[in-house]
């Protein structure tokens, strides 16, 4: 029988850390039907998974929000113009359930993603595990995290967007919601815009629950023509804040460029 090289014993033993670190995560994504859930993301380009984070988790990420030694960075939205409102970037290494969740969660979404670009023949195909996606990005020499925490008061809002951050990408992301809408606060809705060609835009406006995990596509997805698949560009924001403060994690499995 062969032996088991080095790495492969190492990356079992990574493997195994992530389970025993956080069994209830790996518990809850077993849990998941992952077939209902690849069927929502293929017909809406979004898809919601309930109770992702527990009441306990949610509160210990807002209250993250105040320790600097967490985040490289701090963006005050209108600045940039990009609406009003603030967001902080994590820092490498980042906390556990994060990590967790972009390393358990991503295999699960890269048959999608690869699905996507086939229909749509374009030339990539995504990496099994999030390790190797962070591999390219570093060989594209993008090596800065891009999970972010994000923060809104009264009025606050998010212009439309997409989070891209370089050449290497990949085109679905998560975000997590930290408030209970309608006793947090008010507004506030999550909104995704579809982009037809030669139609007029759609809007999606969401608004999930304290502890939801938000599954949506980064930048485009395909939709069946009569003549074949066909690409749909696709942004997303936040509308405006009435009442109360709105806090949101977001996950994104690529890296940023330096």
């Amino acid at each position: 029988m062969k032996k088991p090289s080095n790495l492969c014993v190492l990356a079992a033993l990574r493997e195994i850390n992530i389970h025993m670190r956080n069994p209830e995560l790996t518990t809850k994504l077993e849990s998941i039907d992952w077939s209902a859930f690849s069927e929502s993301m293929h017909e809406k380009g979004y898809a919601i998974i309930p109770n992702m984070l527990t009441a306990t988790q949610c509160e210990e990420l807002k209250n993250a929000y105040e320790n600097p030694d967490l985040y490289r960075k701090t963006v005050v939205m209108e600045r940039y113009r990009f609406g009003l409102g603030e967001y902080k970037y994590f820092k490498y290494p980042l906390p556990s359930i994060i990590s967790d969740i972009r390393t358990l969660i991503y295999p699960k979404l890269a048959p999608i993603a690869n699905l996507w670009f086939k229909v749509l023949k374009i030339d990539i195909e995504f990496s099994t595990t999030h390790k190797e996606m962070l591999e390219k990005c570093h060989e594209n020499n993008q090596f800065k995290p891009t999970v972010l925490i994000l923060k809104y008061g009264k009025g606050g809002h998010n212009t439309l967007h997409q989070d891209l951050y370089g050449d290497v990408f990949f085109p679905i992301q998560t975000v997590m919601f930290l408030n209970q809408p309608d006793e947090d606060y008010t507004g506030g809705e999550f909104v995704l815009t579809q982009q037809t060609p030669r139609a007029q835009s759609k809007a999606i406006v969401l608004k999930p629950n304290k502890g939801d995990m938000l599954v949506f596509t980064t930048n485009f997805r395909p939709i069946k023509g009569s003549k074949g698949y066909y690409r749909v560009n696709m942004k997303h924001g936040v509308s405006e804040v009435q009442s109360g403060e709105r806090h949101t994690l977001g996950i994104i499995f690529h890296d940023a460029l330096t």
